[in-house]
């Protein structure tokens, strides 16, 4: 999958099926935080996806629509890394990581 970090660069990364899309940023050292470690409970691990890939996801529930709401720079095609997890039809994957992210947990 691929990586839009935040200056623009594109990052290609393994992206092993089963694991979130929050799971492999940290495996890379990808700057997204994940401040609840992927338990539903902030925005912080928002992410926009690519539009060509946005259909092929899984539609976000309730909980996360809440939870976006939240989130920093919003588009419509933004989703929580933590609820987006790799399968076989996501071979290939482009997000992009917002200008900055919300932590309400610190606050």
């Amino acid at each position: 999958m691929t990586f839009i970090e935040r200056d623009g660069t594109r990052r290609e990364v393994e992206a092993p099926l089963g694991l979130s899309v929050l799971e492999i940023a940290h495996r890379h050292g990808i700057d997204i935080e994940g401040a609840c470690e992927g338990s539903l409970a902030c925005s912080t691990c928002h992410v926009i996806v690519d539009p060509a890939w946005y259909g092929k996801l899984v539609p976000p529930t309730e909980d996360e629509e809440d939870m976006l709401d939240l989130a920093f720079g919003l588009e419509k095609t933004s989703r929580l890394g933590c609820q987006i997890v790799m399968t076989e039809a996501l071979d290939g994957l482009v997000v992009r990581l917002p200008m900055a992210t919300r932590n309400l947990l610190e606050e």
